[in-house]
């Protein structure tokens, strides 16, 4: 632990998506999708007078670059090559032929893939599985890299969210992941991978997609949406977590963002546990969506734990509960080993950001800034277009369901709403949904970079 907390350098380390999939990994893609539909993106007055308008152009104003930036940024350490393309187009390519859809919890052949591929397409739901044969899953790769209308996508969290901070200049961007040709080649020029890094095979995830209606055999699938499969074992067992932590000391990162245990699903609990004590007594923020959130407070039987699910646009009240008690149980205290001041949470309709009072600053700017990211990422626009974007977030809410909260009315014009709860402050903004998303893949990692980008955090003496 020496290195995480040395005086050799003055990181902030800052945990992204994905700490808590453990349970269950499959579920946050699935959720979205679910989410989405069930918001019922209807059309509405769209242009600058339009709510939507006037919420982005109020954002545009409130969201400035903090005071104190950060210069050097380590992220690490999961990092992959995304192959998209047709589902059906690759079984049809590896010659197999439609049967019975029959879920297998990992792949052991292609008949295994098509059954389990057969099995979610009919259900329309999202899934990941393992890929067990080294050698069988390399060949399906090579097949799917070159087929026609094949897309290749830098992949990975970390890797996601080492794109999304080299896309400013001035900051200089250290990642530590299973980086193999292909990847290196995708990579922003202002991404630095230290040698021990490089690998001379990518790590292939390939994901099939399907769309609504598309039919495979006799069967049509009820939602567009997306299978996932990979034999990747560099990143589920961590691998590179050494080499992360060993280029720390060197490259004196003033910001270190650590993601992709989730990747760690298929390995033993003692691993598991292993990995994650390395880690979070030195984590400083969390960003988590709400399924993970969930998933924390059924864990450790923290407030609404008997909450089996969220129902449609999860309650802001609620959130905000979990939220407190997060910072004010397991958050830094002068009574507990914790670093933890900070928690980003992100769900399709709202963000908020939750933070201890006195360590950081510009979290107006910072929640801002994440919400709209998500808008533009989605539906793939360098900024804001008000008629392809729907405000679907509760026009008023209590911020408390437990105690009594006040009752916050959200007003486009004054996007982000404020307030403090026993020495934590909290920061919300709706988020303008993209009514026809063109991309998801990466939306989470792209709200956590640009949140901490805009953050600034205040020296601890």
């Amino acid at each position: 632990m020496a290195l995480w907390r040395g005086s050799a350098y003055a990181g902030f380390l800052a945990l992204a998506v994905g700490c808590v999939l453990l349970l269950e990994p499959q579920l946050p893609g699935s959720a979205l999708r679910s989410l989405w539909s069930s918001l019922q993106l209807a059309p509405a007055p769209s242009g600058p007078s339009s709510p939507e308008g006037r919420l982005a152009a109020a954002w545009d104003a409130l969201i400035v670059r903090p005071a104190r930036r950060w210069r050097r940024v380590a992220v690490g350490v999961n990092a992959c090559v995304d192959v998209v393309l047709s589902g059906v187009k690759l079984l049809q390519a590896l010659g197999l032929s439609p049967g019975n859809g029959k879920d297998h919890t990992i792949l052991h052949s292609r008949n295994d893939l098509e059954e389990t591929f057969m099995h979610f397409m009919g259900e329309g739901a999202a899934a990941e599985r393992f890929f067990s044969d080294k050698e069988a899953f390399h060949h399906i790769a090579q097949i799917a890299s070159e087929l026609p209308g094949a897309q290749h996508y830098v992949g990975g969290n970390a890797a996601l969210i080492g794109q999304k901070f080299a896309a400013n200049s001035d900051l200089k961007v250290l990642l530590c992941g299973p980086v193999g040709p292909k990847l290196h080649e995708l990579l922003d020029d202002n991404v630095f991978v230290p040698p021990e890094s490089l690998q001379e095979v990518d790590e292939f995830h390939l994901i099939l997609e399907y769309q609504a209606e598309e039919e495979w055999g006799r069967l049509k699938a009820p939602h567009a949406n997306r299978f996932i499969f990979s034999h990747d074992l560099s990143n589920g067992a961590m691998n590179m977590l050494e080499v992360f932590v060993s280029s720390l000391e060197e490259f004196q990162p003033d910001l270190v963002v650590l993601s992709g245990l989730h990747m760690m699903e298929g390995q033993s609990k003692e691993l598991q546990r292993k990995r994650l004590m390395e880690v979070f007594p030195a984590v400083t923020s969390l960003g988590l969506n709400e399924q993970e959130l969930l998933f924390l407070t059924q864990a450790a039987s923290g407030p609404h734990s008997s909450l089996s699910s969220w129902n449609g646009v999860p309650n802001v009240g609620i959130v905000s509960d979990i939220l407190f008690w997060i910072l004010k149980e397991h958050g830094k205290s002068k009574s507990r080993a914790s670093d933890l001041t900070r928690i980003h949470f992100h769900t399709l309709a709202y963000h908020i950001l939750a933070t201890i009072d006195g360590h950081w600053a510009n979290q107006l700017a910072a929640v801002a800034a994440g919400a709209r990211v998500a808008g533009t990422q989605a539906c793939a626009t360098d900024t804001i277009d008000a008629s392809r974007v729907s405000l679907r977030a509760p026009r008023e809410f209590m911020t408390s369901h437990s105690e009594a909260g006040s009752r916050i009315l959200i007003d486009p014009g004054k996007p982000v709403a404020e307030w403090r709860r026993e020495g934590v402050s909290f920061h919300f903004t709706p988020v303008l949904v993209c009514k026809d998303p063109v991309r998801t893949v990466g939306l989470g990692d792209a709200i956590s970079a640009e949140g901490l980008f805009y953050s600034e955090v205040h020296p601890q003496h």
